[in-house]
């Protein structure tokens, strides 16, 4: 783990001068392989810098199947069969809200369009979900987040999907726009997400914003 790269948008945040090395340590200590893989960790950051963010949401921690993780939230490699539960319950959202979903787990496609997939967790375990939430990397969605809000003349789109992501995104406020509901898990989605209609409310919004909206449904379109 000791060849992580940071990203190149985001090097300059506190984190990587204040806690990045200690979280660097500890990965080079790990006994326990650590997902998703090294050149990943960062892969939501690498493909969405500041300039080029326009909507962001927020997961938990990668997903500690081997093959599954590769550094976005919510988003799997995409021969990951069945889907991982979560984004299940996203693409029957999309299906109602859009009428059409992507063919595979693999959200990449969003990201290069600008939607940050960032995990509040970076790392975990293999085997062990939550294995790494104290190693610190809350510290650097907050940096992140603060970056993003700090910018009043570039209004973003923050979908904040469940009680954590809403109170890390608790300072979002207009000219953002803000959609809280429940986070698409089995356990809570039929509590508030599922009628939500994210997607088509953030395209909307990007319209009304003189924005291109977002391609949520075929990687092959542009």
């Amino acid at each position: 783990m000791l060849d992580i790269a940071r990203p190149e948008g985001w090097a300059d945040l506190d984190f990587f001068a204040s806690d990045w090395p200690m979280i660097r340590s500890a990965l080079a200590a790990e006994t326990r392989t650590i997902l998703p893989p090294r050149a990943q960790v960062f892969a939501a950051l690498d493909l969405c810098p500041p300039e080029a963010t326009r909507v962001v949401i927020l997961g938990q921690d990668p997903y500690p199947t081997p093959g599954h993780a590769h550094g976005l939230a919510f988003s799997a490699e995409p021969d990951v069969r069945p889907l991982p539960r979560s984004l299940s319950n996203i693409y029957k959202e999309m299906q109602a809200d859009l009428g059409a979903c992507p063919p595979d787990a693999d959200l990449r496609f969003w990201a290069r369009q600008g939607v940050l997939l960032l995990n509040t967790v970076l790392t975990v375990p293999a085997g062990e979900a939550h294995g790494h939430k104290d190693l610190g990397w809350q510290r650097l969605t907050g940096e992140v987040l603060a970056r993003l809000l700090a910018d009043p003349a570039r209004p973003r789109a923050f979908l904040l999907w469940g009680k954590p992501a809403q109170k890390l995104g608790r300072d979002v406020a207009a000219p953002h726009l803000r959609i809280d509901s429940a986070h698409p898990s089995p356990l809570s989605a039929r509590r508030g997400f599922f009628g939500s209609r994210p997607f088509s409310r953030t395209n909307e919004w990007l319209t009304a914003q003189g924005h291109a909206p977002i391609n949520w449904t075929t990687p092959e379109a542009p």
